[in-house]
């Protein structure tokens, strides 16, 4: 069965769980099994339309979702999921000087 490797800001959903095992043909079916089993994932991972959100990467063995098939990737007994959330930010590498704003 496929599962999910839960990122820590989510853990608190899956009860502490790191990993998920669900039982899934497709990421779309594996998404509700998982919301099924530990309610909140659904709302976390998908918007009002039922698609990815913008901010939340999903990843089917290594391979970005958004870039395949997306929801409609098929799963198998062996596959890992991963959900990534986003990051933004990061080091300006050219800072104002002190006073020049």
């Amino acid at each position: 069965m496929p599962q999910f490797r839960i990122p820590g800001p989510l853990r608190r959903l899956s009860e502490g769980q790191i990993t998920v095992v669900v039982e899934a043909t497709d990421l779309g079916t594996a998404i509700d099994a998982l919301d099924a089993r530990y309610p909140g994932f659904r709302d976390r991972l998908l918007d009002d339309r039922g698609e990815l959100r913008q901010f939340v990467n999903v990843y089917l063995n290594d391979e970005d979702v958004r870039l395949g098939p997306g929801l409609k990737a098929k799963v198998s007994e062996k596959d890992e999921i991963s959900i990534v959330p986003a990051v933004a930010g990061g080091i300006n590498s050219n800072p104002l000087p002190t006073g020049a704003r």
